[in-house]
């Protein structure tokens, strides 16, 4: 069931998520990594996660939609945080 609000789509099973591009962790509600998808921190826009990760003490980053009924992924975005950059890559 989709719901609007404000202009904005949203569905009651979105998990959108930070995903750490080179370890594949998520981001947790503690702040810390987690390799489970079930424990990651979910955002309502992925705006939000976009502006959250560029912050985060990491190099590269994807924010992903996460469908649990199905076990999929949808990559929505990608970019670095503050982190070092790894060299050659």
């Amino acid at each position: 069931m989709l719901v609007i609000r404000e202009n904005v789509l949203v569905s009651p099973f979105m998990n959108i998520l930070i995903e750490e591009a080179e370890t594949f962790q998520y981001l947790a509600p503690n702040n810390q990594w987690t390799r489970n998808v079930s424990e990651g921190r979910t955002f309502g826009a992925t705006r939000t996660a976009f502006e959250i990760a560029k912050h985060e003490p990491i190099g590269r980053f994807n924010i992903v939609y996460y469908i649990p009924q199905t076990g999929q992924f949808i990559n929505l975005d990608h970019g670095r945080g503050k982190g070092m950059s790894n060299v050659g890559t």
